[in-house]
This record gives structure tokens, C-alpha cells and sequence, in this order.
């Protein structure tokens, strides 16, 4: 199992560490509630330095961004990320990630820990098949990632930097100096929908991050942060985690991903997907509440009136803003209308539940 570079701080201030998508990670430090409010409500410190993050340089980068993601990354300036996903060619997704543009023929990509060899073998492939022959670099390793997330971030972090973190706009960066370290990614983005920033840094300089942060943030009573309260804010958003809500054989129109599946181009698989567009999905990803206490889980059944399995659920769980169980499934199409009613089978009881409009939690 791999180790984050601040794995023995990490279990010195008392971190329970779980594996995760092979590495060794934090997922609580005191309990999943309590982080998800100081998140919610003030600030707090993830360290997801287990992301996997390539370089992509060369007169073609652009062209094999465009083959491989289904976005428009022609549309990025610099100084701009966009969510994408990569499209497989059986109608699946290899992964979702964020793709920034650096520079003029300078990319940064940011993928998933549980797929970053996939992802790079992936895209490697589909540089050297259609000769785009673009300057490859896997940092993966020497790269570390801090999201600093919640209302009171940008006041936490603008104590270490003079670069003016308000005129940093949502999915935008800047590359400049914090806490006295250069070239760092500034990049207000985030998995929380509570605003605030991620860090991406050199591994020998995390560390030194790391504590200016917490002791910037020690005024609004700054928290380390772990997986669980990282799933139960995401969730809330209904932001999709890769493995659960989609994956290989999951299409991104059946995901809900319509919105970043751009046919002005084309890519890996783009004709079946627009065919798809135009004759319809038979199930799709929706998001759903259940009216009385009950706490959906991954793989539980949704049914309809009748009892007769309609779909799956994907993600659930008890909302800590909310106080409601909350969770993500597909179900046939028919059943995904906002308002239609679905039960989820929890160890045999049918539990009342309606499909949502996302976010779940309102600002």
C-alpha cells in the first residue's frame, strides 16, 4: 500500500487510517459529523495528495486532449479548469477528472487514485495510435494535493499569500507563492460545494504548507479532514465518485454528464454516445430522499409501488446537514422524473423515497 507524504503526521495527531484505492489514508480524525459542519460552517484541511496528476505538453497537446476528454477543452484560456470525463469505447467512462490549461500547449490533469495507471496507459495509447506524439509526464509521485474547503478558506489563505484569492473565480487558478513556497496550483475548485481552494504542491514542500495553513486557520478553529466527511459533503452536492455512481460501464449521458459530453468534436467513441443521445438511455442516475429515517447504502434495491426492482443505489447516506437519508441510483428512465416516487429496500422494508433536484444541501 502507498503512502501520502504526510502519512506520520497524519497518525501522530491521531488520524484512523484506512486503505483507500491503494493507498494508506486519513478518514477521520474525530468523527465524520463533526468535520463535515467545521467544513460546512468554517474550514477544514483534506489532504488528497493520493490523486494522480499528468503533464501534457507539445504542439499536439491540445489534440489529444480533445480525442481522449469529452469536453470542449479548446474553450479553456489559461488560467481555467474544466470537469470532463474519458469516454472508454464501449460506452463506459474511464474516469472523470480536471483538465487546466497551464499554458499555450501546457496541460495539467488531475485523475483518480484507484485509476491513475489505467488513465495513463489510456491516454498514452491514443497519443502514440493517432500520432499526436504529445510530451507525456506522469507526477503523480511527486506531487501533493491539499483542499482547503469552507466559508472561512480564503481568509485562512489570504494571510499567506499576496496573490488576491477573491479574483480567483470558481474553476480558476493562478500559479503563484504561499507560505513562502513557489509555483503552487491556487485553484479554487473543490469536492464539497462549501467553496475554498486546492493546493497543489511539491511533495518536500507539503509539510511546510501543512502547518502555516492550521496555524492561519487557527482563528476559525481549522480541522484535518478525512474520506468520510469528504463523502458526506460530496454527497450532498451530488457529485459523482467514480467506482460508485459511475464507471466502465456507465455512459456519461446515462450519468448525468450530458452537460460536459460535447459532439462539436470528436472523441473516443462520439458517434455511439450521439446515437444514444438521439434514441434515448433505458436507465438513468437520479437522486432521491427517503421521508422516513432510513440510511441508504451502495447496491441497496430501489423498486417501484409494485415491489418490482426498477435500479440500484450507487451512494447513500444519513445527511448531517439534512438529517435525512440522502443517496444517488440508476433507475429505468421512466422513473427518473423530478418528484417520481421510488422505494429503496432497506433489509426488507420498502422505504418511501422522491426523486431530487440536485443539491441535495442549499447554501
Amino acid at each position: 500500500m502507498k503512502k501520502v507524504p504526510l502519512n506520520d503526521l497524519h497518525e501522530k495527531i491521531g488520524a484512523k487510517m484506512v486503505d483507500f484505492a491503494g493507498f494508506y489514508m486519513p478518514v477521520r480524525y474525530s468523527s465524520d459529523k463533526e468535520e463535515h459542519f467545521a467544513v460546512r460552517e468554517s474550514v477544514g484541511v483534506f489532504d488528497v495528495s493520493h490523486m494522480g496528476e499528468f503533464v501534457i505538453k507539445g504542439e499536439k497537446a491540445l489534440d489529444l486532449i480533445q480525442y481522449v476528454t469529452s469536453n470542449d477543452a479548446s474553450k479553456l484560456i489559461n488560467g481555467k479548469a474544466q470537469y470532463s470525463c474519458l469516454p472508454n469505447e464501449t460506452g463506459g467512462i474511464v474516469d472523470d477528472l480536471l483538465v487546466y490549461k497551464i499554458a499555450d500547449n501546457h496541460y495539467f490533469l488531475v485523475v483518480n487514485a484507484s485509476n491513475i495507471d489505467k488513465d495513463w496507459n489510456w491516454i498514452s495509447r491514443w497519443n502514440k495510435e493517432k500520432g499526436f506524439n504529445a510530451q507525456m509526464e506522469n507526477v503523480s509521485d511527486k506531487m501533493s494535493l491539499l483542499a482547503v474547503q469552507g466559508p472561512k478558506a480564503l481568509l485562512t489563505l489570504q494571510k499567506l499569500t499576496k496573490v488576491n484569492l477573491s479574483e480567483i473565480e470558481y474553476y480558476s487558478f493562478n500559479v503563484g507563492e504561499i507560505a513562502g513556497v513557489n509555483d503552487v496550483i491556487i485553484s479554487a475548485t473543490g469536492y464539497t460545494g462549501a467553496g475554498g481552494f486546492e493546493l497543489y504542491v511539491k511533495n518536500e514542500d507539503v509539510e511546510k504548507i501543512w502547518n502555516a495553513v492550521f496555524e492561519a486557520g487557527k482563528e476559525f478553529n481549522i480541522q484535518p479532514i478525512g474520506l468520510g466527511a469528504r463523502d458526506t459533503l460530496r454527497l450532498e452536492m451530488g457529485f459523482c465518485l467514480y467506482g460508485n455512481d459511475i464507471d466502465d460501464t456507465t455512459s456519461p449521458l446515462e450519468g448525468g454528464l450530458g452537460w460536459i459530453t460535447k459532439f462539436t468534436k470528436d472523441f473516443v467513441n462520439a458517434e455511439n454516445i450521439k446515437k444514444q443521445k438521439e434514441t434515448g438511455v433505458s436507465r438513468k442516475l437520479v437522486a432521491f430522499e427517503i421521508a422516513e429515517k432510513g440510511i441508504p447504502r451502495s447496491h441497496y434495491a430501489i423498486e417501484n409501488a409494485q415491489g418490482e426492482k426498477i435500479g440500484e443505489v450507487t451512494s447513500g447516506t444519513m445527511s448531517p446537514s439534512l438529517n435525512r437519508g440522502i443517496g444517488m441510483g440508476y433507475v429505468k428512465t421512466e422513473y427518473s422524473t423530478l418528484g417520481s416516487e421510488i422505494f429503496i429496500n432497506i433489509r426488507d422494508k420498502k422505504y418511501a423515497s422522491k426523486v431530487e433536484k440536485l443539491p441535495f444541501f442549499k447554501k
